[in-house]
């Protein structure tokens, strides 16, 4: 058996822990002149950052919507962690105590501890700006403060999970640890999770794409496929819509935005197309003055005369049409204008002896079809009477009551 000295593990800590005292109490002593310099650095700087978490806790106080920027920033920098502040300041005497040869053992600690500080503080950071920004969309005067809030605990998760997975990736590499295994294995659990409840995420999602792209809001009235109402609820997973006959229509969002979605709330006004089928023995005398009659007729209702004329030959008329817009999106007040302009233009025509074509045979003799003349036609002012209103129930909504488009 061999006489030497196993050395003790204890006993080889105990000396470690010596000589690095022994270091560092020289290095004090020798240098004591830059670490008051470091160290005061160090204190400058930790105090500039419990004035800036405090400064946070400030901006939130002022903002009386607790949803604006001002809370969303100001909440951000009142998370700030004592622990980074700390390492923080520490980092900066260790920085400037460099230039004193500080003991390598100090630097590489303060370095290790200040890099996940400062990780993790930045996922902490970045989690609370994001989270807040879809909360100040959320909480919009036009939303009022309904839309996802019942995802916002799904949402948090989400973005917790993510920032903070890559927080302990960036500390593990700086670490020198190998991260190719642990990405790999984040990425195939993400993508089991996203298999398992893609319906789920492709609804959440989109609900997200219509906080932020703002294609309609509640109390809107829209026209998607072939459906109408006015929108009531934007969920997590669907938005309800009451149609126009008092039924609640449920929809999931991401098939809701696959559709071709009118927002008839955002009309400026309404347009109304009549095609109008003259009987094919109408001279063309007669069909050249009516763009004239139907613009005058629609001016004096207080319509927006388009455009009117001969747009095809039908299998037995000669097909005019004319377009003119209400002068406001209610659904009513096209409703009342259609009707209004509908009769005097009927009324119009038996006065003026223009007849509509109708599905009929009708054989004629040459002398029979040369007799038939036109009347010749009055003022309008002479023969446009008002026409009464029909009676209706006053709803005055934009919703589309005819249906989709």
């Amino acid at each position: 058996m061999s006489n030497a000295t196993v050395s003790h593990p204890a006993a080889d800590l105990s000396s470690q822990a010596g000589e690095f005292y022994d270091a560092t109490a020289a290095w004090f002593a020798t240098h004591w002149l830059q670490i008051l310099i470091a160290a005061g650095a160090g204190i400058v700087l930790f105090l500039a950052l419990h004035f800036v978490k405090s400064l946070g806790a400030r901006l939130c106080a002022r903002d009386t919507s607790h949803t604006g920027w001002g809370t969303v920033f100001g909440r951000a920098l009142a998370k700030t962690n004592n622990f980074f502040i700390a390492m923080a300041a520490a980092q900066i005497v260790v920085s400037v105590a460099q230039f004193a040869q500080a003991p390598a053992g100090i630097v590489a600690v303060v370095h290790f501890l200040f890099t996940i500080a400062a990780v993790f503080q930045g996922a902490i950071w970045a989690r609370e700006i994001i989270l807040g920004a879809i909360e100040h969309r959320t909480s919009a005067a036009d939303y009022h403060g309904e839309t996802l809030t019942n995802a916002m605990g799904l949402i948090r998760l989400f973005v917790s999970f993510a920032l903070f997975a890559i927080a302990l990736v960036l500390v593990l590499g700086n670490l020198g640890v190998n991260v190719t295994g642990l990405i790999a294995g984040l990425g195939v659990g993400g993508i089991a999770i996203g298999l398992a409840a893609q319906s789920i995420f492709a609804d959440l999602f989109a609900a997200i794409a219509i906080i932020f792209d703002r294609p309609f809001k509640r109390g809107d009235a829209i026209t998607f496929d072939k459906s109408a109402g006015t929108v009531e609820y934007i969920g997590m997973r669907s938005t309800r819509v009451r149609g126009a006959a008092g039924e609640a229509r449920i929809i999931g969002n991401k098939k809701l935005l696959d559709f071709e979605i009118v927002n008839n709330t955002q009309r400026e006004y309404r347009r109304v197309i009549f095609t109008l089928g003259l009987v094919q023995t109408t001279p063309v005398e007669v069909m050249e003055k009516i763009p004239d009659m139907l613009k005058d007729i629609v001016e004096d209702h207080e319509g927006t005369f388009v455009r009117a004329g001969f747009v095809a030959f039908g299998a037995q008329s000669y097909d005019l049409e004319l377009q003119f817009d209400a002068p406001s999106a209610a659904f009513q007040d096209m409703f009342d204008l259609r009707h209004s302009v509908g009769l005097a233009i009927i009324q119009r025509f038996n006065d003026d002896g223009i007849a509509l074509a109708y599905p009929t045979q009708t054989g004629l003799s040459a002398e029979e079809a040369g007799m038939i003349q036109p009347k010749r036609p009055r003022k309008i002012k002479d023969s446009n009477e008002t026409i009464a209103k029909p009676p209706s129930s006053g709803d005055r909504s934009a919703s589309d009551q005819e249906g989709g488009v």
